[in-house]
């Protein structure tokens, strides 16, 4: 008789989706995490669930739907996203976003734009108390790195750890995470992006990249890893820190006082454009107007936080501004004055706050502010192949007996980039799916 149903590698919201589902059907289900305090990207993230068609929606009056919300995914990643798993997100949206509601007691105090979005479509949730009450259902042993796939003629049936073995009769599930924290694997996929600030769950090293290529898993996007822009260079490595407010009205400009990117591309794009400029940083640069526009207890908005820890610079007039950020400060001068007399457009160009959506102002109002920014490295979008069904799929396109995924560790869903809260969102999708794909099979 085998240890276990299934066993679950990892306790970040998709692992425990999936071993509360499973527990929920009956299952006798065992998770491992291999740190501490667990959590993954999850426990470092913003809180953001990318959702359509909500009630909170319905009250705020926008208008979105399920095409609109699949269209500006695909177009976020440059059209390389499977369409089937974007698809099985949409379908699977209001049963695993219900589930959260009421089993798990998720409340959304904000519904905002930002990244990739043609509407308003971050949902945010207190993210703590979310992993809390999943970690009160769900028994999770720690410090227990998986080392090895066991197999019986090609079906996944167990992990090793050290040296224990554990088998489970129907599955494994593989919810590690992703590599945001491997430098030989972002120097393999992506060596670009050593430059930004590594961050994202403290496990995060590519555990179950290497786990499922040694069963012959195939990958998906590791190559399209970027990391989110608007860090303050001094972000500890376990603080979730980051200002967009480009998104609010603000520019980004380098060094030498000049734009760089559109603003109002997603912040994985301007991450990428700022690893280019010197010393991979840039300035969000913006007047009291955009100041006024900070939401007190907001993930990426709230300016007024990062004031008071003396983290944004402030100066009655731009030259003085940028000689106290170390900006050229006749370049700031002209990239501000250009700015604000070609409608919104210059050599850059910058159509909207964000997205299409929003119409930028110009700076004009004193005082001044800059929050000197970094690209910070929250989390990879590849890794392996899967089924909309969560199957793990090999490179002849077959599942892998066994084995399923769900979460940072698998590859497809966001093609070249990423729209906001589709992370969380999936994870919480997939893992569900992942424990009914396994309880069907029981």
């Amino acid at each position: 008789m085998s240890d276990y149903d299934a066993v679950v590698l990892g306790a970040g919201l998709a692992g425990l989706s999936a071993a509360a589902t499973l527990i929920e059907g009956g299952a006798r289900v065992l998770v491992l995490e291999k740190t501490l305090a667990g959590g993954g990207s999850t426990a470092m993230s913003g809180g953001w669930f990318a959702w359509s068609g909500t009630p909170e929606q319905r009250a705020r009056g926008i208008a979105d739907d399920d095409e609109t919300f699949v269209r500006d995914m695909r177009v976020t990643g440059g059209g390389r996203a499977d369409p089937q798993l974007l698809n099985a997100y949409v379908e699977h949206q209001r049963e695993a976003d219900q589930w959260a509601r009421e089993r798990l007691g998720v409340v959304y105090d904000v519904v905002t734009l930002s990244a990739g979005q043609s509407v308003p479509r971050s949902h945010h949730a207190d993210i703590g108390l979310l992993l809390k009450r999943l970690h009160d259902v769900v028994p999770v042993v720690r410090e227990r790195r998986a080392t090895r796939f066991i197999t019986d003629a090609g079906r996944v049936m167990g992990v090793e750890h050290g040296p224990a073995t554990i088998t489970g009769s129907s599955a494994v599930v593989l919810a590690t995470g992703g590599f945001s924290r491997s430098t030989d694997l972002l120097n393999r996929f992506a060596p670009k992006q050593l430059a930004a600030i590594p961050h994202g769950g403290q496990g995060n090293t590519g555990d179950g990249l290497h786990l499922a290529e040694e069963v012959g898993a195939e990958l998906r996007d590791v190559d399209h890893v970027g990391a989110t822009f608007g860090s303050h260079p001094s972000t500890p490595t376990d603080r979730h820190e980051l200002l967009t407010a480009f998104y609010l009205g603000a520019i980004i400009v380098n060094r030498s006082g000049e734009r760089f990117v559109d603003e109002s591309r997603t912040y994985k794009e301007i991450g990428t454009a700022a690893l280019d400029q010197p010393g991979a940083i840039g300035f969000q640069v913006f007047d009291q107007q955009v100041r006024d526009r900070s939401r007190p207890g907001v993930p990426l908005s709230d300016i007024a936080d990062l004031e008071s820890r003396g983290l944004i610079l402030r100066a009655d007039s731009l030259p003085d501004l940028a000689r106290e950020a170390g900006i050229d400060a006749d370049a700031l001068v002209r990239t501000v004055d250009r700015y604000n007399n070609s409608s919104m457009k210059d050599d850059v160009g910058r159509a909207s706050l964000c997205n299409g959506t929003g119409t930028p102002i110009p700076l004009v109002d004193p005082p001044f502010y800059a929050y000197p920014s970094r690209p910070l490295m929250t989390s990879t979008f590849g890794g392996v192949r899967v089924s909309p069904a969560t199957d793990v799929l090999n490179h002849q396109g077959l599942p892998i007996p066994g084995l399923f995924a769900a979460g940072e560790v698998t590859g497809g869903f966001h093609g070249s980039s990423y729209l906001t809260g589709t992370a969380l969102g999936k994870a919480l999708i997939f893992g569900r799916r992942a424990g009914s794909r396994i309880l069907a099979g029981l």
